[in-house]
């Protein structure tokens, strides 16, 4: 099928299927590394917004079930794209780092300069690393900085940042379990010893399947900016996938979505509504984030621009408001900021849609409404 011939989607329509796609109006996956394997990779640059990215696509679950899927090395968190944190599964880390990942390693050497880092520096920086790792060590974030200091490489300010990004970028290292609240780090050889192996090409046909399966409908520029590939590699990567993606076309823009969800595409989204961490695929997945946020409402997510998304409150597939937490020793304070006065019986929804949140923290969630926007 071309696009030209692509069927014409709702707005309405897209927004429904994106929810089955990202597993929010879908729970037929039953644990954390089915649910990360089946996006590829998934936003997780703040931990507890990745933990709850996974504990809202698995009803029932708990935080500390989500640690402990990465705890026992089944799913990482590393630098794979965009050079910022995501879950991966560990049986992919390896290939997709040499694909995206690497390409990231360009863009540091004017970082480097400003930091009067030398490539020397950081390729020191790095041996020492995979040294003191060695023999299935973890380092905390301080004892890995102590490593690189005794080196002869100093870390003061944001040059420890870059030193243990550039090491796992080259997939050295990646972010290991957290000990004692702390995170720390391992050699990616030891925590992904059973690495597949893809070329460039047969990787970019295989991370382009599962962005378009579960973002979809999305555009070609929305996983190009997803991955960092470029649109050339993106659109020979769909050529690669011709049957298991097809397009869609969505208020003129042309989309693709997985076969499977275009043989059957559902009617509407659900209306129960969805508490969702900053950092949820949902937003971070797409460039273009019209279909989903109301019109003017982008600064209120992400105010200032600065790249920081608050966590949101979606109804019918559209961002409704955001919400902040306070924990207490037994609870947990939920503020909601709506965009628009909200009904005291889609308050009450709001309400319950919480209970899920705490049940996974462990807390008994007080939920509160600030004056609308």
């Amino acid at each position: 099928m071309t696009a030209s011939s692509a069927r014409s989607l709702t707005a309405a329509q897209a927004r429904a299927a994106r929810l089955q796609s990202l597993l929010l109006a879908r729970h037929d996956i039953a644990d954390a590394p089915g649910i990360v394997r089946w996006f590829g990779a998934m936003q997780a640059q703040d931990l507890a917004s990745g933990l709850w990215s996974l504990g809202v696509r698995l009803p029932g679950s708990t935080e500390a079930q989500m640690l402990a899927a990465l705890a026992d090395g089944t799913i990482l968190r590393t630098w794979p794209m965009r050079g910022t944190i995501h879950l991966v599964p560990a049986e992919d880390a390896h290939w997709m780092i040499d694909l995206t990942g690497r390409r990231m390693l360009a863009t540091g050497e004017r970082r480097r300069a400003n930091l009067g880092l030398s490539l020397d520096d950081v390729e020191k920086a790095t041996r020492a690393l995979a040294d003191g790792l060695a023999g299935g060590r973890r380092l905390t974030r301080a004892e890995a900085l102590g490593v690189v200091n005794d080196a002869g490489v100093t870390t003061e300010g944001q040059r420890g940042y870059h030193v243990l990004w550039y090491a796992s970028q080259l997939g050295v290292t990646c972010i290991g379990p957290q000990v004692d609240g702390e995170q720390t780090f391992v050699l990616l050889d030891e925590w992904a010893p059973r690495s597949r192996t893809l070329t460039s090409r047969e990787g970019a046909a295989e991370l382009a399947f599962r962005y378009f399966r579960s973002h979809g409908p999305a555009s070609v520029r929305d996983f190009a900016g997803w991955t960092g590939l470029g649109l050339g590699v993106t659109r020979a990567a769909l050529a690669d996938n011709d049957g298991r993606l097809v397009p869609v076309e969505v208020d003129g823009v042309d989309s693709w979505v997985s076969v499977d969800l275009a043989d059957d595409l559902p009617a509407r989204p659900p209306r129960t509504p969805t508490v969702l961490s900053g950092f949820d695929e949902f937003l971070l997945g797409y460039k273009d984030r019209g279909l989903v946020i109301p019109e003017g409402r982008f600064d209120a997510i992400v105010p200032g621009g600065n790249g920081v998304f608050r966590s949101t409150v979606v109804v019918d597939g559209v961002v409704i408001g955001t919400w902040t937490r306070t924990m207490t020793r037994t609870g947990v304070k939920v503020v909601v900021q709506p965009f628009a006065p909200i009904p005291p019986a889609r308050q009450a929804q709001v309400t319950r849609a919480f209970a899920p949140y705490g049940e996974f923290v462990g807390r008994t969630p007080a939920v509160s409404f600030a004056d609308p926007l």
